[in-house]
């Protein structure tokens, strides 16, 4: 695979089978250089994604942060780590002495890279839909699944959520609910479960696109076979161990999704918030306001929801906010609001069904949202609609009111 850049291999000086792995494999143009020639080389050549084995021995701190300053994204990727790596340094395991999945690891890093590129021609190109990518930590609205039920559960629940946001899972059954109610951006997976559960589970897993790309922690020894998944990291040890070496793919992972937000507002001409998959506050007062009028002149029902969490829990907020972009009706939409609650419009939709549709997106989002800091953050859910006296401002007053009312 030809890439705008060349793949830097580091290594101690001998003759690198890593090297020789990715020329195989069709991956060009590929240098090798030794652990001294890596800083030059790096500013130099401006490569790709750079490589590192894990017996070379650099200053891995140094060189993640020159990798790390470098704009469009670089992936850095150490082969083995003998040591604690930067949280930007993707760590990768050979199994069996064989670098076969490192194709597909290169691959996935390579494509966000490539989506990182277009973000950056999009927004330069069109002024008009240009927007400022967020420059916090991805890893600050990431979200991981976390299943087991083994005695390491517990710690490996506090581990990550020191980091991220935790969502639990007992059984496969209830994982698999989560992962189509929700977006993640890694899975855990802990002790608990049979050889051939864990088998039947991630073969369910690579064969369904929407989650082939997602980080796969297992923290169990003895996996049957290969699979389809280039972001599976078979990690064994402590859980503070598990979850340093989950952190670098469930960041990149989540820095992935924080640039598709990013396309799909600029695909929709700026009126999507590229956090939320939302519409701009902007674009709802204008759309809400056309909907309200052309309601009143054609007759028919129209109703909002308004959901908001507890002073404290912007991390849940935002989360609800993802959710119900991923789960509303194409024909409704909403806008997080100034005051932090979530505004959902339901079109053609009378008090009845719009009482019931948001139980419905309040169930999920009561089940789905749990991490260590907001365990089961339950939203306050206010349903109103639309009067025949009413206008735009009117109605979502009055929705505010009834807010504030149950509140007290």
């Amino acid at each position: 695979m030809s890439q705008r850049g060349p793949i830097l291999v580091v290594s101690s000086g001998d003759p690198s089978s890593v090297a020789d792995t990715l020329s195989e494999i069709g991956m060009f143009p590929v240098i090798e250089i030794s652990c001294a020639e890596a800083a030059h080389a790096i500013e130099q050549l401006q490569p790709a994604a750079v490589l590192v084995s894990g017996d070379a021995a650099p200053d891995f701190a140094a060189l993640a942060a020159q990798v790390a300053d470098i704009q469009p994204y670089v992936p850095l990727v150490v082969i083995d780590p003998t040591a604690s790596l930067p949280k930007s340094a993707l760590p990768f395991a050979v199994t069996d002495g064989s670098f076969e999945r490192l194709n597909g690891r290169l691959s996935a890093a390579l494509r966000v890279r490539s989506l990182h590129v277009t973000v950056l021609r999009r927004t330069a190109d069109d002024p008009a839909t240009r927007l400022k990518l967020s420059d916090t930590d991805p890893v600050t609205d990431a979200t991981v699944l976390l299943i087991g039920r083994g005695a390491a559960y517990p710690a490996l629940s506090v581990a990550l959520g020191e980091r991220m946001g935790v969502v639990g899972a007992l059984s496969i059954e209830a994982a698999a609910r989560h992962l189509h109610a929700r977006d993640f951006d890694g899975i855990v997976l802990a002790e608990g479960f049979s050889p051939r559960v864990v088998d039947a589970f991630l073969t369910v897993l690579a064969e369904d696109v929407r989650f082939r790309s997602l980080p796969v922690i297992v923290t169990m020894d003895g996996l049957s076979q290969s699979y389809d998944l280039p972001n599976l990291e078979p990690v064994a040890g402590d859980p503070t161990k598990v979850a340093s070496n989950a952190l670098p793919l469930i960041r990149q992972h989540a820095f992935q999704s924080r640039l598709s937000r990013a396309l799909k507002s600029i695909d929709a001409g700026g009126l999507l918030d590229p956090r939320t998959g939302l519409l701009t506050l902007e674009a709802f007062n204008r759309d809400f306001a056309t909907a309200v009028a052309q309601t009143r002149s054609r007759g028919g029902g129209l109703s909002v929801a308004r959901f908001s969490y507890p002073a404290g829990h912007q991390r849940a907020q935002l989360d609800g906010a993802r959710i119900i972009s991923r789960l509303m009706r194409q024909m409704d939409f909403g806008a997080v609001q100034g005051d932090g609650s979530i505004v959902l419009v339901f079109a053609e939709t009378d008090l009845r069904n719009a009482h019931m549709i948001a139980r419905r997106l309040s169930s999920v989002m009561k089940h789905t949202i749990n991490t260590s800091r907001e365990s089961r953050a339950e939203p306050d859910v206010t349903v109103a609609t639309l009067l025949a006296t009413d206008s735009a401002n009117s109605i979502l007053t009055r929705l505010t009111e009834q807010a504030c009312r149950a509140a007290s």
